[in-house]
C-alpha cells in the first residue's frame, strides 16, 4: 500500500515537473470500427427494449388497462356513465346502455328501452343538477358485474324539482369486448317521505 503511494507520488511529481510537451495522437475511427460500435448500441437498445416488460411488469401494464372483464374495467365503464348523466350527455348515456335496458325505480316502477333517459335528456324532461355517487362495491361474476353505489341524485324530473339519495345497482354485461348496463335498480336511502319529490 505504501509502495502504491509512493509510486502515485512520484509519478505526480515528474508529471508536474516535466517540461516536455506529451503529444496524444487522435485519430478517427475507421467505417468499419464505427459499423461495430453502432451495431453494439443498437443491440444494447433492443435488448433494452425486449427485456424492460419482463423486468418490470407494472409500468408495462400501467398504460393499459388489462382487457376483458375485471373490476377495473367495469369500474371505468360505471364512470363513464355517471359522467354522462351528470353532464346531461344523452349520446354518452346511450352508448353505455345495451338496447334493452331497463330500469327499477326506487319506487317500484320499471321502464325499458335504451333511449328513456336520453330522449328525456334532449327534450328537458330529465335534467340532472347532481349526479354525485360514493361508496362503490364491485362484484365481478364472469361477463357479469353488479357495481352498487351511493347516489345523491337531483335535477328537474317533468318540470318538476327533485333531490334524492339512493342506493343503485347497475347490473352490467361483457360482450364483444366492452361493458353494457343491463339493468338499473335504485331504492332509496331512508324513508320515502324523507325524499324531495320526484314524479317517477
Amino acid at each position: 500500500m505504501k509502495l502504491t503511494r509512493l509510486l502515485m507520488r512520484t509519478a505526480f511529481a515528474l508529471a508536474r515537473s516535466s517540461s516536455v510537451a506529451t503529444q496524444v495522437e487522435v485519430r478517427e475511427p475507421t467505417k468499419r470500427e464505427s459499423m461495430r460500435i453502432l451495431n453494439g448500441i443498437l443491440t444494447l437498445i433492443t435488448v433494452g427494449l425486449l427485456i424492460a416488460p419482463i423486468v418490470s411488469p407494472k409500468a408495462a401494464g400501467a398504460a393499459k388497462p388489462a382487457p376483458g372483464p375485471t373490476a377495473e374495467s367495469v369500474m371505468a365503464a360505471e364512470e363513464e356513465l355517471t359522467r354522462a348523466l351528470r353532464d346531461n350527455d344523452a349520446d354518452g348515456v346511450a352508448r353505455c346502455l345495451s338496447d334493452d335496458w331497463a330500469v327499477i325505480s326506487a319506487r317500484g316502477g320499471v321502464g325499458e328501452g335504451k333511449s328513456i333517459f336520453p330522449e328525456g335528456i334532449k327534450s328537458g324532461f330529465l335534467k340532472h343538477t347532481a349526479y354525485e355517487v360514493s361508496e362503490p362495491r364491485v362484484r365481478l361474476y364472469g361477463n357479469f358485474s353488479l357495481v352498487t353505489t351511493k347516489l345523491h341524485n337531483a335535477g328537474t324530473f317533468g318540470g318538476k324539482p327533485y333531490d334524492v339519495l339512493e342506493r343503485q345497482t347497475d347490473v352490467w354485461l361483457w360482450k364483444d369486448g366492452s361493458w353494457k348496463c343491463v339493468l338499473t335498480h335504485e331504492a332509496w336511502e331512508g324513508a320515502e317521505k324523507d325524499q324531495k319529490e320526484l314524479s317517477r
